[in-house]
């Protein structure tokens, strides 16, 4: 017996524990309720009377032998997992990638700045409207098309109508109501129509829209900033042309055109050969409007406009698919990372 113990104590004091599946073949092999050392405690009945007190002394010993070996290799372990995860101060550091703003983000805010410099400042308002402020007030006609389901997301709510804004004119209609003349704003935000999907539509897009009340305003002013707008997104040889068109809430009402970036106006397939692309919609106030807001439209006129920033932004980059825009390709958004 005396020799089993040594040959296993020799065993348990040469065994290698470098993991935490050694540490549980160790725990297993002298400590558990099948090993080793539990069979010679079980050959402790045949060993004569007079020695069991030191053999059982000798097992005794043993069994701490073993548990102190196994308590200290498995604190070992424990130490060696923690150094791993401490912080190599030394280790060069990896390499963040920078973000980018997306294209639509980066063409507002420069829109947003270009009229700031003109005394333009920002209005914001909700993006589910009530009839009034969508179409009534800006002299919308009960049987116009674009009251139709065709054309506008519109929410019941009791008996009242309301519907998601079809532009950000609603806004517009809201400084009206709550500022007196003089009047100089513009209205960035999202807008929502029902049409289908695809590269030259969406169901929901952005806008800025602008207006600019007050004593004697023209529509050679509204031209004069237009034209300024163009040449500071566009660069200085730009050129606009006028189009006589119609709108609800302005008259007259005018397209307006800027000569096109890609060929200088000489003509190519993005233009159609024309030399000209559409950017916005534009008029002097329809005295109903001014009228629908408590504004003397015999003392105060007035100018509005609105774009669409996905129409500025595919003249800026030349990205010809509006879906790109709400993908979240991050192939397609890192070409607008900024350079260092």
């Amino acid at each position: 017996m005396n020799d089993k113990i040594t040959k296993i104590k020799k065993e348990i004091d040469g065994y290698l524990i470098e993991s935490k599946q050694h540490l549980e073949d160790f725990r297993i092999k002298f400590l558990g309720s099948k090993s080793v050392v539990k069979q010679l405690f079980g050959e402790l009945k045949s060993v004569p009377n007079e020695e069991k007190r030191t053999v059982g002394q000798l097992l005794n010993g043993l069994r701490e032998f073993a548990q102190g070996t196994f308590d200290k290799a498995q604190e070992n372990l424990a130490d060696n997992q923690g150094e791993s995860q401490k912080i190599d101060l030394s280790r060069p550091a990896d390499q963040i990638e920078i973000g980018a703003r997306h294209p639509l983000s980066i063409v507002r805010s420069e829109i947003i700045e270009i009229f700031s410099r003109i005394g333009f400042s920002v209005s914001e308002g909700p993006e589910i409207e009530d009839d009034w402020h969508n179409f009534s007030a800006l002299n919308f006609p009960p049987e116009h098309p674009a009251r139709d389901m065709q054309d506008t997301f519109f929410i019941e709510k009791g008996e009242e109508e309301i519907a998601l804004r079809t532009h950000t004119s609603s806004v517009q209609v809201r400084v009206m109501e709550n500022s007196k003349p003089p009047i100089r704003t513009i209205s960035p935000g999202r807008v929502y129509r029902n049409e289908a999907i695809s590269a030259r539509a969406h169901c929901f897009f952005h806008q800025v829209e602008g207006l600019y009340i007050d004593k004697n305003v023209s529509f050679a002013d509204l031209k004069q900033t237009l034209l300024y707008f163009a040449k500071e997104m566009f660069g200085e040889k730009a050129q606009i042309r006028l189009r006589p068109s119609y709108f609800p809430f302005t008259e007259p009402s005018a397209e307006v055109d800027i000569s096109c970036t890609i060929c200088s106006g000489k003509g190519c397939n993005v233009c159609k050969y024309s030399g000209w692309l559409e950017i916005l919609g534009c008029g002097m106030v329809d005295p109903n409007v001014l009228e629908a807001s408590n504004i003397d439209s015999k003392e105060f006129t007035g100018f509005a406009f609105g774009m669409g920033v996905e129409r500025i932004a595919q003249l800026k980059y030349r990205v010809n698919d509006l879906r790109l825009y709400s993908e979240n390709d991050l192939r397609f958004l890192k070409q607008f990372t900024p350079e260092m």
